[in-house]
Formats: structure tokens, sequence, C-alpha cells
């Protein structure tokens, strides 16, 4: 019945050791032996997301940045991008100079700052991405960037997200990753958006696709999925909307829903 599923990277399809674990690995290969899309969804830069893709013997496109860049594994090749409009990121790093916030762009797969802090270097370590410092941000501006993001204590970002969505108005779309993490893409750049256009990159309807996340970030492409799969680790909110709850990431919930509703060896 499901020709396409989406997984989220972290605290999704990897374990809290950041890994695909055995028993995850062998399922994804099922599903694609079974003729099943196996595509990743995540906010990663698509340098990261591309090195676990691989690892798990993938080949088709995924979606990075939260769906602002959709890119082949084999040949590299972009499908579909989208930049967050030029000024909006004007008006942002305007902001958060003003501000005094810490905020992180991406320039052709690169993640670059203002200064260096711990922030940065904990970000850096968590998705193993290198980072680059550029002081003078006026530098930055011009360059096209898929995905801007904020770290900062969670109860001031949300704070922060309505004073951003007035700021730079409908041209942008606003998410949170992890707690900590305000992310902002063009307001195309969703998994949900994504996801719709790669069903119709493989010729398949939107009801025959899964998706699986555990995050706000994720809710765009649950609620555009045939079926929405939240993680037992996932925050309260996205549970509410998903069709089914799979088991955590440290119990190889993406195996569990491969299991049940691809190869149909699970029961309810």
């Amino acid at each position: 019945m499901y020709k396409l599923i989406a997984i989220d990277i972290d605290d999704t399809l990897i374990n809290d050791e950041k890994e695909v674990t055995p028993a995850t690995q062998t399922a994804l290969e099922q599903a694609v032996a079974a003729g099943v899309v196996v595509t990743l969804a995540t906010g990663r830069a698509y340098a990261s997301a591309q090195a676990i893709a691989r690892q798990t013997g993938l080949n088709v496109p995924i979606i990075t940045y939260q769906g602002a860049l959709v890119k082949n594994l084999m040949d590299e090749k972009v499908l579909y991008e989208r930049y967050v409009p030029q000024d909006a990121v004007r008006k942002l790093f305007t902001y958060c100079v003003e501000h005094d916030l810490h905020l992180q762009t991406y320039i052709d797969d690169k993640l670059y700052a203002r200064e260096e802090n711990q922030k940065l270097i904990d970000y850096s370590a968590l998705n193993g991405t290198q980072y680059y410092i550029e002081p003078d941000w006026e530098k930055l501006v011009p360059q096209k960037t898929p995905k801007m993001l904020i770290i900062d204590d969670p109860a001031f970002l949300d704070e922060l997200s309505p004073i951003l969505r007035e700021l730079l108005g409908d041209s942008v779309h606003i998410t949170k990753s992890k707690p900590h993490f305000l992310e902002i893409m063009h307001h195309e750049g969703t998994k949900g958006l994504a996801l719709e256009f790669l069903a119709a990159h493989f010729g398949c309807e939107l009801s025959e696709t899964i998706a699986v996340g555990d995050s706000w970030n994720d809710h765009e492409m649950l609620e555009a999925a045939g079926l929405g799969v939240a993680m037992a680790n996932s925050i309260p909110a996205l549970k509410e909307i998903a069709d089914f709850i799979t088991l955590s990431n440290n119990e190889d919930g993406v195996k569990f829903a491969i299991d049940k509703f691809i190869l149909n060896n699970v029961e309810a």
C-alpha cells in the first residue's frame, strides 16, 4: 500500500548514541527490497545528512534543511531548493546583531557564524559539522542561504518566534527542530512541501506515503503523508496529530513502523 517513507534523522532514525542500529538498518534494506522508496527528511545540512544516508545504503533524493533542499544522492543533482529571501536575511542579521543573539547561516553547505562561542562549538559537535567564522556579517547577507538558525534558551525562543514572524512576514517558515534551535527557511522550505514534491517525483500519491518524526519541525510532513508516525519520544504536540505512535528511537521505533506498515509482519 505504501510506496514512499520519509524518515527524520535525529531522535528518530538514530538512537541517543547517534547510531542506526543493525536491526533498523535491516528494516530499511527490507523496505527498499520490497520496492518502497526510503528517504530521509531532516533539518540537517546536506553534507551532514548525506553521510548518514550513504552509511545506510540509500541512493535516492533526500530532504535537507527542513525541506529547503532536496538533492539526489547518486549524482548530487539538486531537485528542489528554496533560499531565505534576501530582505528577510538582512532583517534577521540586523535584529540578531542588535540583540546579541547567536545566529548561524548555511552557505554552499557550509556553516557560518559571526563569532565562535560554546553554542556554535556544541552544535558543530552534535551534527559533526565544520564551521567558519566571518566577523563581518555584511559579507554573509548577499549569499544564498537555505536555512538560518538561532540557538538560545527554549522559553526565550518561544517568546522570540512571534516577534520574528511579525518582523520577517509570510516570506519565511519558522520552526523548532529541538527546544533550543529556532530555524528560519523560505516559506516553501518545509518537510511537508518537500514530501509532496518527492511523491510527485516518484509518481505516487500522498496517500501512499509515510512520514516518521519526533519534533515540531516534522508536523507538516506528518500531516501531508498518508500515514503520519510519531516516535514514542516525540514532543506531545506531534503525538496529538500523528496517526500512529511507534516505539522510541532507542527501541528501534523506525524498524517497528516499517515492520508494521510496509512489511506487514507486526501484530497491531
